[in-house]
């Protein structure tokens, strides 16, 4: 099937899950409620040192639990009783996050990771052994998506991508960032992933073969000025029509 007739380019991606007040980012419940509304899902993972891959956004445990610590440095038993925003809701594995979406929706793997490559991505792949729903994962990181190019080319990749304003990288690698240098001969994905308040813009152009999701799209006036623009949007905070 060409891409752009998947879900990759034409079912809406709630960010983080379809989160709101009261429903933590990146929880069971924010999944549930992607679900039940008719969304794809975005989330992020994140490998702590015991090995285990969690649906986490942040480097740290702050400003989602108040508590402090780095991701990379616990293990599942120093996060398993930590609540989500004052919620019930609790850091779920990347396991737990694929037994209750269970092929009810697609899901969109964000790898968080701008270093070292090939531990993380192996341990997702492990998680993602015999699910039998859709998927795809995307990364700013080039490099993790080459890795799933030569040990899980049947998996599709996305590139994501910003003109990097807030990013501490050395100018000549922000620029090949922006510009996706990596493409052609390293990441080579199946669609792009690039940030709303950068587009339109001539790097995204270059790669007409390939779907463009505009992330992340959060009000209406953002939606009416990008819809032009891509295929598909990563969204929060609106209700998109499915």
């Amino acid at each position: 099937m060409n891409i752009f007739e998947t879900w990759i380019a034409t079912k809406p991606i709630a960010h983080r899950g379809l989160h709101s007040e009261n429903v933590p980012e990146n929880s069971l419940a924010a999944f549930s409620n992607a679900i039940e509304n008719g969304y794809a899902i975005e989330l992020d993972v994140r490998m702590l040192s015991d090995g285990t891959v969690v649906v986490f956004h942040d480097e740290t445990l702050g400003r989602m639990t108040g508590r402090d610590g780095y991701l990379a440095n616990l293990t599942i038993d120093d996060i398993k009783d930590l609540k989500l925003e004052k919620s019930k809701e609790k850091i779920p594995t990347l396991k737990d996050a694929l037994s209750l979406i269970d092929g009810k929706t697609p899901v969109l793997i964000e790898i968080k990771n701008m270093g070292k490559v090939g531990e993380i991505e192996k341990a997702t792949l492990k998680a993602l052994e015999g699910y039998k729903g859709e998927y795809a994962v995307e990364s700013f990181n080039p490099f993790s998506l080459e890795w799933f190019k030569t040990y899980a080319p049947q998996v599709k990749r996305g590139q994501i991508a910003s003109f990097m304003e807030n990013s501490d990288m050395g100018f000549f690698k922000r620029q090949f960032y922006k510009k996706m240098k990596y493409n052609k001969k390293v990441s080579e994905p199946n669609f792009i992933a690039y940030k709303t308040d950068n587009l339109p813009n001539r790097y995204v152009k270059k790669f007409k073969e390939l779907p463009v999701i505009a992330w992340c799209v959060r009000n209406d006036d953002e939606l009416a000025r990008v819809k032009p623009y891509c295929d598909n949007i990563i969204f929060e905070n609106i209700t998109p029509l499915v």
